[in-house]
């Protein structure tokens, strides 16, 4: 893995990225604004994903889409493909629409879709960004066929996921997912933390090749990151 992708966005993009979730009021609420900043900053989740598509071209479905903030960080770093983020989270998909029309993202839009209950018609490459682990196993195992099924050749599955191994980390990973539901910033509790070879299996039985690695950076997290193709 190149060690930039384990680096969060750098503080001036970042900062330009979080401009568009400031609020329209001088005393507005600035909650979203200074946690785009914050995440951006600390957290080497994007870096790693955008490696992982650049290049790729295919449109993107962006599936526990939350606020869209892949959808900037993509335009940022130059990526023009079409993308679409769905998400259950109606209030978070109403802001993201409003911040994207704010920002000027040109081919993106935001659709409110529950995951447990059925996938939208797709065709090309998908990410799974800190989603599986609020699914049961029989959901994850759903979505994650609905994923491949929705790769076009060439195309790219991109995930991030916290995975169990038994670690202290996966243990703070656990805490901090109960808290983020409690807080309501994520809907639902945490269900299921799959392992490796659960996620290695499912992609050799469809025929993709995954590259399954630690992603940690500077979190306490026990974040790994997948990147599988056909």
């Amino acid at each position: 893995m190149n060690d930039a992708t384990l680096r969060p966005i750098a503080p001036d993009a970042a900062k330009r990225i979080a401009r568009a979730f400031l609020p329209e009021r001088a005393l507005g609420n600035r909650h979203d604004y200074y946690y785009t900043l914050a995440k951006l900053r600390t957290d080497p989740l994007y870096p790693g994903v955008l490696d992982a598509l650049r290049g790729d071209g295919a449109p993107l479905m962006d599936l526990g889409c939350g606020l869209g903030l892949l959808a900037h960080a993509l335009r940022q770093d130059g990526q023009s493909m079409p993308y679409i983020g769905v998400d259950v989270d109606a209030p978070k998909i109403e802001r993201a629409r409003r911040i994207g029309a704010k920002a000027g993202l040109h081919d993106a839009r935001f659709e409110v879709v529950d995951l447990a209950r059925g996938y939208p018609p797709h065709a090309g490459s998908v990410a799974i960004l800190d989603v599986l682990q609020f699914l049961s196993r029989d959901e994850q195992a759903s979505l994650l066929d609905a994923a491949i099924a929705m790769l076009a050749p060439g195309a790219t599955l991109v995930m991030r996921a916290a995975l169990d191994d038994g670690s202290a980390r996966i243990r703070r990973t656990r805490a901090a997912d109960r808290f983020a539901a409690l807080v309501r910033w994520m809907p639902a509790q945490p269900k299921h933390y799959p392992a490796v070879e659960e996620l290695r299996a499912r992609f050799d039985a469809a025929g993709l090749s995954a590259r399954i690695e630690p992603f940690y950076g500077n979190t306490p997290f026990n974040n790994w990151l997948v990147v599988a193709r056909r």
